[in-house]
């Protein structure tokens, strides 16, 4: 495939944590890429000597609040989210939100370039690590600032479970009755299955699962052989977790996404785009469920496009899904909010045949289906209908692994060692319970359909792209790998990221500064201003998401939409 950005020079310059990912997908897209490394100040990325992208740390916060990757998720919440499992705030050993950003980056890039070919004169962009930190908790916080109590109460706990034989291992099922089969297959009482599914079930939404010791001492009494076998007879599905010195050993792609062109699209509507929303007049058509799709196409629609959601007869069940506000799902209008919808049932002919003439005048069409739905439906080229489309297919494994398990963010991070890179030496191999990939994977998707969208400006053609959780996965673990391939220890060192106590609350110093000693007879306030009288660039930790929309560092930026339910803001700026 000949890229979006072939012949295309762009230039980086300032630190290579804030412009590495952005370089590399740029570069994977095509274009002849040239890096002039610098300590200090933000990244700053030309493309073609027309448009310029800024990167920095700090677009919302105070730059002193946020210096690095550190700092970031203890301000932004994400070391509060994945910290809820062990009950302390821990930031995620690997740079996730940095390489969120890099991926934003990209994406006002790509979207700026098609703003401009459709008369738009987008001339600059910026984004920060802190507005991808605050997207990146999104759900979390509207549900924490939602007008009802959560659906199941944080506390503690989760998988993986570990076998008899010393085999740590996740288990996925999103169905009641197999998960309590499984269980009852191992000897575990029914009320006790019962009664850990729906913690089981919430993880996904409260990052928190405090499932009954008993089902972890059950594991720990049984071997892998026989774990296996209860899963083959509930229908469970199963995942040992794997290591990063597993994964250097298997193949991997250059690319998270695949970008192939299709027909000859014709004669293209010719929309006018406008310098802040430089999708305006593009339309997504979107069939997405959970987080993957519908994040793509809610990025898409902060950058202009009209979305158009594919819901079932009654409607999406997530729009209830506790808490709410109004009587929407906080979560869900979290990736959901100003998208249109219409009510089709795609398992009945009239109803696949409406999706196609949908289909035929949409700009974009994008899934994320269980594997072999879309060909089963005889959906999965709509090329006939609409020669100009992106069809755009987020999926959990791209069907690169054969015998994958479900194709859901924690069986990826199991498969995938993700579980092994975001924690510190020390610490035992284990998922985070923040939707990682999800997220991750999402904004892939969002990439993979802008450069589907500038190719096909460029060549006339429609074009599939495919992205994946697994693309994600191998996006995050990429530099471990790279230090492990290079004998190095690809963990960062124990107590990596962990913030300091106080006598109120918790303080994050930044990578790189000295251990700040014991903290715990001062407040938050005092710590962070003793440790930037030493020199040490500190934050306090955010520990409570009802506080964020007070929070002065964020205050300015997070607004209620009609239904009452906090909004983080726009990555981007154009200008």
């Amino acid at each position: 495939m000949t890229g979006p950005l072939r012949d295309i020079e762009v230039k980086a310059s300032g630190p290579p944590a804030l412009t590495t990912v952005a370089v590399r997908h740029l570069a994977l897209l095509g274009a002849e890429t040239t890096a002039h490394p610098g300590p200090d100040g933000p990244g700053i990325v030309t493309v073609g000597g027309r448009l310029s992208a800024e990167i920095g740390w700090a677009m919302a916060a105070p730059a002193e609040e946020v210096s690095d990757e550190a700092t970031a998720q203890a301000a932004t919440g994400v070391a509060h989210v994945h910290g809820r499992s062990t009950g302390t705030p821990r930031g995620l050993a690997v740079d996730y939100l940095t390489t969120a950003c890099g991926v934003l980056a990209v994406q006002g890039v790509l979207a700026g370039l098609i703003g401009r070919a459709r008369g738009a004169a987008v001339e600059r962009l910026s984004t920060g690590v802190d507005l991808a930190g605050l997207l990146s908790v999104s759900q979390y916080l509207a549900a924490a600032t939602a007008d009802d109590e959560e659906g199941v109460a944080y506390a503690p706990g989760g998988p993986p479970f570990t076998t008899k034989d010393g085999v740590r291992f996740e288990v996925e099922t999103l169905d009641a009755e197999v998960w309590a089969a499984f269980w009852h297959t191992l000897g575990a009482p029914d009320r006790l299955a019962a009664s850990a599914w729906r913690s089981f079930q919430f993880r996904y939404a409260t990052a928190s699962s405090p499932l009954p010791d008993e089902l972890h001492l059950l594991a720990r009494s049984t071997d892998w052989y026989a774990i296996g076998q209860a899963a083959k007879e509930s229908g469970a599905s199963l995942c040992a977790l794997r290591s990063l010195a597993d994964r250097l050993h298997e193949p991997r792609p250059d690319a998270p996404w695949e970008l192939s062109p299709t027909l000859p699209a014709g004669d293209l509507a010719r929309s006018t785009a406008e310098i802040g929303r430089p999708l305006a007049g593009f339309t997504v058509l979107e069939a997405g469920r959970r987080i993957q799709a519908p994040l793509a196409a809610h990025l898409l629609g902060l950058l202009g496009a009209d979305v158009v959601r594919i819901e079932p007869p009654g409607g999406d069940p997530l729009r209830g899904m506790p808490p709410t506000c109004g009587d929407l799902s906080a979560r869900w209008l979290a990736l959901n909010r100003g998208k249109s919808a219409v009510e089709i049932d795609i398992k009945s002919a009239a109803g696949r045949d409406e999706l196609r003439d949908l289909a035929a005048g949409a700009d974009v069409f994008v899934h994320n289906w269980a594997p072999g739905t879309a060909e089963r439906l005889g959906l999965n080229d709509l090329s006939a209908v609409s020669p100009g489309l992106v069809y755009a297919y987020t999926s959990g494994w791209a069907g690169r692994l054969p015998g994958a398990p479900l194709g859901t963010d924690f069986m990826v991070q199991a498969r995938t060692a993700v579980g092994e890179a975001v924690r510190p030496a020390g610490e035992p191999p284990a998922p985070a319970l923040m939707t990682l990939l999800d997220v991750l994977g999402g904004l892939l998707g969002a990439e993979a359909v802008l450069a589907g969208l500038l190719l096909r400006e460029r060549d006339g053609r429609g074009v599939r792209v495919d992205s994946s959780l697994l693309g994600a996965a191998e996006t995050l673990t990429e530099p471990a790998l790279r230090r492990l391939a290079h004998g190095l220890d690809p963990r960062m060192p124990t107590g990596f990221r962990h913030p300091c106590p106080t006598g109120d609350g918790w303080v994050a110093v930044a990578d790189g500064c000295p251990d700040p000693g014991p903290l715990t007879g001062m407040t938050t306030a005092e710590a962070v201003e003793t440790l930037r009288a030493r020199g040490s660039r500190a934050t306090a930790v955010t520990t409570d998401l009802t506080e964020l929309p007070s929070d002065e560092r964020f205050a300015s930026v997070l607004t209620r939409d009609e239904h009452g339910a906090i909004a983080v803001p726009s990555p981007w700026r154009f200008a």
